[in-house]
């Protein structure tokens, strides 16, 4: 079966790098008409799309799915097309003074055919905003989309067959075994979303074939109160960034950091948050489900652990509804006084439970993220300009939002992207331009050039001007 996998990626592989050489550098038009013919694909099937998450998912807010992804998507093309001239311009360098008049020029090229390989909880928008910046930067591109979104993963290969011919744009469904065996494909650049577990795994897989590699991860991303935040802004902001998507969100607060004494406080204020945003939940169609019973399992598995460690256990149940676990929509969850060995505090949780943590001081808040691994995002409530400014030099994060949540993932002027565990490399706008194109430096050497002069046979004329290059440089 994996030899059949194989055959059917190598010849899919084949076509694109095939089409690729015959045209290596398409020009503006052609990139710009694959542009729009993927944001027609995002404009005309919205209702499709949102019917097939939601049927995935069994329960995803359409509305979420609109904002979150659509439109994220758009929002993205649509930079890339009004900015595509500028990003494909060949740009002039400094030249240091021994070389001139000699000229420095930088070149972005297509690097050949890109393999993306997107996640279940964003499954649109990781799948599509990698293919703008490919696109954009004159690539071919394959995708395999994940097996846990398999409705529609079937709707996004139809929907790409329409709109593109295979040797431009394809799609490659199929279980984990074939998403192993994608990854093992040599790319010419292959971007992964998920996992650093399986991230790790990815990376050794392109590693034997060469393949530079994009990984965007995840982690524990934490939040922090400030002494001196609004505090009911920053708990209104929290339940919102917490239960988009049910906690199912890469860059979602994994836990909350609060100062000393405040926990039962603010677990209070975000219930009530909690509860203006979903009042109720078993038959909301605003709040989604979990995505597959494994998970849903591991979730559950993960607060009763707690509660059996003796950690205070808050579930948030604003109509006092009955939830089925065949229903897979898990009540807000808020955890006090977790010991640092659960698995609530050492996993990723990816789900709609949120640890709060007590801290003393601002030495105790930044000791306690650096002493974990580098996450995806960091999120800053406060207004005392010297605490952030130490929470921003102190701390690595692959990026960070002040005073709200989330929002640093779609400013397309912005590189988006991890730090160490959380992932390596970036997209977004320019930086998923680059990402995607080898940038070539180019020398022009003029015909005035003294070059020649320092070539053997070497005399006194080679000693001369080596003496006045080493004073001048």
């Amino acid at each position: 079966m994996l030899q059949t996998r194989q055959d059917v990626l190598g010849e899919r592989l084949r076509l694109q790098r095939a089409a690729f050489e015959a045209q290596p550098f398409p020009d503006i038009a052609i990139r710009k008409d694959r542009l729009k013919r993927l944001l027609a694909l995002t404009e005309r099937h919205e209702a499709d799309i949102c019917t097939e998450i939601d049927a995935d998912f069994g329960g995803r807010s359409a509305h979420e799915t609109r904002l979150a992804e659509l439109f994220v998507v758009r929002a993205g093309i649509r930079h890339a097309l009004s900015h595509l001239r500028g990003w494909m311009r060949e740009r002039r360098v400094a030249t240091t003074m021994p070389f001139l008049p000699g000229r420095n020029r930088l070149i972005p090229q297509p690097l050949g055919v890109v393999g993306i390989v997107s996640p279940w909880n964003y499954p649109f928008q990781l799948a599509v905003a990698p293919v703008t910046a490919a696109l954009a930067a004159g690539n071919r591109v394959l995708i395999k989309p994940s097996e846990l979104t398999p409705a529609f993963s079937a709707l996004l290969a139809k929907l790409v067959a329409e709109h593109f011919s295979p040797d431009e744009l394809s799609v490659i469904t199929g279980d984990a075994e074939m998403g192993k065996a994608f990854v093992s494909m040599p790319f010419d650049h292959l971007l992964f979303t998920g996992s650093t577990a399986v991230g790790r795994q990815v990376a050794i897989a392109a590693a034997a074939n060469l393949t530079p590699v994009t990984l965007e991860l995840g982690g524990k991303s934490p939040a922090i109160f400030d002494p001196s935040c609004d505090l009911d802004a920053a708990v209104s902001s929290i339940a919102y960034g917490k239960l988009l998507n049910a906690g199912q969100t890469c860059i979602a607060p994994d836990y909350l950091l609060v100062p000393k004494g405040q926990a039962g406080t603010v677990a209070a204020k975000l219930a009530t948050a909690i509860a203006k945003l979903y009042p109720t939940l078993r038959d909301n169609p605003d709040y989604t489900a979990i995505i597959s019973d494994r998970h849903y399992q591991r979730l559950r598995d993960m607060i009763i652990e707690s509660r059996d460690a003796g950690a205070d256990i808050t579930e948030i149940n604003p109509a006092g509804e009955q939830l089925s676990a065949t229903s897979r929509k898990l009540l807000p969850t808020l955890v006090r006084n977790a010991s640092a060995n659960l698995r609530l505090m050492r996993e990723e949780i990816f789900g709609p439970v949120l640890p709060i943590v007590e801290y003393a001081g601002i030495d105790k808040a930044i000791a306690h993220v650096n002493g974990a691994d580098r996450p995806l995002a960091l999120y800053w409530f406060g207004r005392d300009s010297g605490n952030r400014q130490r929470i921003l030099r102190e701390t690595v994060a692959g990026g960070v939002t002040i005073n709200d949540c989330m929002l640093h993932l779609v400013q397309e002027n912005q590189p988006f992207g991890g730090v160490g565990a959380s992932g390596m490399g970036a997209y977004h706008g320019e930086w998923g331009f680059r990402t995607f194109s080898k940038e070539k430096p180019v020398f022009l050497q003029s015909r005035l050039s003294a070059g020649a002069m320092l070539r053997p046979p070497y005399g006194k004329t080679f000693e001369r001007l080596f003496s006045l290059l080493r004073h001048i440089t």
